[in-house]
């Protein structure tokens, strides 16, 4: 599988990882989760992103692959002990809920460690970088990075204090593509790409209830991408592909149940980039269509 430098640190990331919100969120059993992940990294996956919030994500992730660990490179978020709903952006809130990461994860360091979703105004009164970049002088992460999007996404990366940036890039979601992404590129800072395929939403036959898929399936409806149909065979490969041809992204995180999928992702990108003109004609719909409400989805 293909790699690329991760902005300016040393990791050589592989353009597909793992997200690890769905083996918490959907309670995916610790025999399963050691299936999936082997597979991931059989098939060349070198990135497992996960979350202190992302239920008992963590513990899954160090029971299967603590065995691995010179195999990939381990990141995870820290800002929500109790799930998304709770919130302690302190300095020793941080620290602590980066020294339980670690002990979950069973590793005593992670390659990167990211604030998540912190709001710009946190991100602005400095604390929050200060205690990143003090577990980062402690050895407990080797690189530190935002997880976010929209203005507190482009103030992470204008502060100049980070690493890496996480955020949304997708055929319904590419306010980045303007916003970030060419900041990042100008300096130097690492892109992740989360919910590169827009969670699947035209898989869809109605409208669904969730928060989560509902905003990209309510844009979808109005983009009316041809390819992005429930029987369309090309949807994943094209959304994939746009994400991973969008300029600065180095690397797009992808979450799964299925240990089969990640053979079936990387043959979709066996095609390579999208082709210049097709890229083009989803931005150009993107830019007729889009509103001035499609911001960012965390």
């Amino acid at each position: 599988m293909e790699k690329r430098p991760l902005g300016k640190t040393d990791m050589q990331v592989s353009v597909l990882g793992f997200g690890g919100a769905e083996i918490g969120f959907e309670g995916v059993p610790a025999n399963e989760v050691a299936q999936l992940l082997g597979a991931a990294l059989d098939a060349g996956l070198n990135v497992i992103d996960t979350a202190e919030c992302y239920v008992n994500s963590e513990e899954l992730i160090g029971e299967a692959a603590s065995g691995r660990r010179n195999d990939f490179y381990l990141f995870s978020k820290c800002g929500h002990p109790g799930g998304m709903g709770t919130e302690d952006w302190s300095r020793d809130g941080l620290l602590s809920s980066i020294q339980r990461s670690l002990k979950r994860l069973r590793t005593d360091r992670l390659d990167l460690m990211q604030l998540h979703s912190c709001s710009f105004d946190e991100l602005r009164k400095g604390e929050v970088i200060a205690a990143l970049e003090e577990a980062r002088k402690r050895g407990y992460a080797r690189y530190i990075g935002y997880s976010g999007d929209g203005q507190a996404a482009r103030y992470a990366v204008e502060c100049g204090r980070f690493d890496v940036l996480q955020t949304s890039v997708s055929i319904a979601d590419q306010e980045a593509i303007d916003l970030t992404l060419p900041l990042c590129r100008e300096r130097g800072v690492g892109v992740i790409a989360k919910r590169p395929i827009a969670n699947a939403v035209w898989r869809c036959p109605h409208q669904p209830t969730n928060a989560y898929h509902l905003p990209y399936w309510e844009r979808l409806q109005k983009l009316q991408y041809e390819f992005a149909r429930p029987d369309g065979p090309e949807a994943v490969s094209t959304a994939l592909r746009f994400t991973l041809s969008a300029p600065g992204v180095d690397v797009a995180i992808v979450g799964t149940t299925k240990p089969g999928r990640w053979r079936e992702n990387v043959a979709v990108l066996e095609a390579g980039p999208l082709r210049a003109a097709q890229f083009e004609r989803i931005r150009a719909r993107w830019r007729e269509v889009a509103e001035k409400s499609w911001v960012g989805q965390t």
